[in-house]
């Protein structure tokens, strides 16, 4: 989910009545290899992938629930996720420790 999206929701959901977990996030679904192409468009790198084939497969791709907040506060964070324009990326472009 894009950061204003995030600020924007939980901004909202603290400003309301409601008293029960709720989801906030991007209802578009997105893999990890999708993610993967995404960032590195916007950070304008290519990284190297390795994939364990062999390793136990989970679910074909993420996305979140929205049906309660759209409910309650007629509301869910809109900007698709290759709109971001890198600016929550680090500054520092080495890569993390164990990376």
């Amino acid at each position: 989910m894009f950061i204003d999206d995030c600020t924007e929701g939980i901004q909202k959901i603290m400003d309301s009545d409601i008293l029960e977990p709720i989801n906030l996030g991007s209802s578009e679904a997105v893999t990890i290899n999708q993610l993967v192409d995404i960032t590195e468009a916007i950070a304008g790198i290519k990284l190297k992938r390795n994939c364990d084939l062999s390793a136990p497969k989970g679910v074909n791709g993420r996305n979140s629930d929205n049906a309660l907040i759209k409910k309650y506060l007629s509301w869910e964070p809109s900007t698709p996720l290759a709109c971001g324009d890198g600016k929550d990326l680090p500054l520092d472009p080495r890569p993390v420790s164990g990376a």
